[in-house]
C-alpha cells in the first residue's frame, strides 16, 4: 500500500529533524575535542615549563605521554600529534588567558579576564584538521584571514589547503593599502565594490592544462565549465554562474563573451573574457563593448554596472592605464597561471607592486598640485 502524501511529508520534515541534529553533534564533538587538544597544549607547555632546567625534558614527557595515552585510548596521541598540540596551544594561547572549572565531569571551558564562559573560543565549523592546516601558516595575519574564511563559507579542509596553497591572502592583498590588510585579517574578504572580488593572479592549476602557448581559448574555457565548482571557489563568494558564449548582436554582427556570471552581493553582472596570450589594447577594446552593450541592453534598473574581468597570461600595465579612464572602476585585466604559485615569487612580485602603487599614488598627488 503506498503511503498518503501527508504521511511522506511528515517523513521527510523528520528525517530534516534527524539529519540537522547529526550534525550538530558532529560539530559540537568536533568542537570539543579542538578544545581538548587546545588544554592538552597548554598541560604540555606548562609541564616543560616547570622542568625547563632539565635537558630534554621536553621530549621526554611528550615521547612518555605519548605511549600512556595510547595504552589507554588508542590511535590519536603519537608524539607528533602531541607536538601538534602544543604548537595549537602556543599560536592559540591569546584566545583564553584563563582556564575555569571542570563542571560536571564537562571539559573546563575558557573564560576571558572577567572570569565570563568563553563558549565558543573556537568556531564549531572548523574541525582539527583545519586547525592543523591553519598551524602551517605562518603569517599572523594571513591564518587570521583563512579561519574567518573557512568558518564563514564552510569550507571543507580540502578547500581550505587548496586556498592556503594558491595563497589566496596574498593574491587579495595585491590590491589593498595597509588599513586593507587589517581589513582582511580581522574581518575576512569584504566584498563592497568591484575592485574587493579582483585577484591577481587567479590560479587554475585544478583544470590539469598544459602550458599556456599549447592552449586554445576553447580548450581553456571548456575545461573551466567543466570544473565550474573550482572556479568559483577561486573566484570567490557572491558569483553565480549565467551562461557562456552569450550572443551579442550589433547590426546584424554576432560577438560573444566567453562567460557571464551575476555578483549576488554587487548586484550585477561579471562578463569574463578568456585570452590565451598577453593582454592588448584590443582585448581592452572589446571588453569595453561588451560592458557597454550590457549596461544599455541587458541590466535593469535594479542592477548595479557591469563588471569586465580579462584573463591574460600577461599584461602591461601601462597599457591599462592608457587605454582605460583613469576612473575606470568597472573593467579590470588579471594574469591567470595553471599551476600554483611560488610563494617566494608571488612576494617579491607584491613589494614590487606595492611600490608601483605607492609610485603611482604620488604621481597623482603631485598632478593635484
Amino acid at each position: 500500500m503506498k503511503p498518503p502524501e501527508k504521511t511522506n511529508k511528515l517523513f521527510d520534515r523528520v528525517a530534516a529533524i534527524l539529519e540537522q541534529a547529526r550534525t550538530n553533534v558532529v560539530r559540537s564533538v568536533n568542537n570539543q575535542m579542538v578544545i581538548a587538544y587546545w588544554l592538552i597544549g597548554r598541560e604540555i607547555v606548562e609541564e616543560e615549563q616547570h622542568g625547563k632546567a632539565q635537558a630534554g625534558y621536553g621530549d621526554y614527557i611528550i615521547r612518555d605521554l605519548s605511549r600512556r595515552l595510547g595504552k589507554r585510548y588508542g590511535k590519536g596521541f603519537s608524539v607528533t600529534n602531541l607536538k601538534y598540540f602544543r604548537q595549537f596551544y602556543l599560536v592559540y594561547r591569546d584566545r583564553s588567558p584563563q582556564i575555569g572549572h571542570a563542571v560536571r565531569g564537562r571539559l573546563p571551558m575558557p573564560v576571558d579576564k572577567s572570569g565570563h564562559a568563553m563558549h565558543d573560543p573556537f568556531d564549531p565549523n572548523l574541525s582539527w584538521t583545519h586547525y592543523r592546516l591553519l598551524l602551517k601558516v605562518e603569517n599572523e595575519h594571513a591564518r587570521s584571514f583563512y579561519e574567518i574564511e573557512a568558518a564563514k563559507h564552510r569550507w571543507s579542509s580540502r578547500q581550505l589547503e587548496r586556498q592556503i596553497n594558491s595563497l589566496l591572502f596574498e593574491r587579495l592583498l595585491k590590491s589593498r593599502d595597509k588599513e586593507g590588510l587589517l581589513q582582511l585579517a580581522t574581518q575576512g574578504q569584504v566584498i563592497e565594490k568591484p575592485i574587493d572580488t579582483i585577484k591577481d593572479p587567479y590560479v587554475l592549476e585544478f583544470l590539469d592544462l598544459p602550458e599556456s602557448h599549447r592552449l586554445v581559448e576553447s580548450d581553456l574555457e571548456n575545461a573551466l565549465i567543466s570544473y565550474l565548482q573550482d572556479f568559483l571557489l577561486d573566484l570567490g563568494t557572491g558569483f553565480a554562474f549565467v551562461g557562456r558564449q552569450k550572443r551579442l548582436t550589433l547590426d546584424g554582427d554576432h560577438f560573444y563573451p566567453d562567460l557571464v556570471f551575476y555578483h549576488i552581493k554587487l548586484k550585477c553582472y561579471v562578463i569574463i573574457d578568456l585570452k590565451v596570450a598577453k593582454l592588448t589594447h584590443a582585448d581592452l577594446g572589446q571588453m569595453q563593448m561588451y560592458v557597454h552593450y550590457f549596461d544599455r541592453e541587458i541590466r535593469t534598473m535594479e542592477d548595479n554596472p557591469t563588471i569586465g574581468l580579462i584573463l591574460c597570461t600577461d599584461k602591461n600595465e601601462a597599457v591599462v592605464r592608457y587605454v582605460l579612464d583613469e576612473k575606470n572602476r568597472q573593467i579590470f585585466a588579471s594574469r591567470y597561471k595553471l599551476e600554483l604559485p611560488d610563494e617566494q615569487e608571488l612576494a617579491a612580485e607584491l613589494r614590487r607592486e606595492m611600490k608601483r602603487l605607492a609610485a603611482a599614488g604620488n604621481d597623482v598627488d603631485m598632478r593635484k598640485k
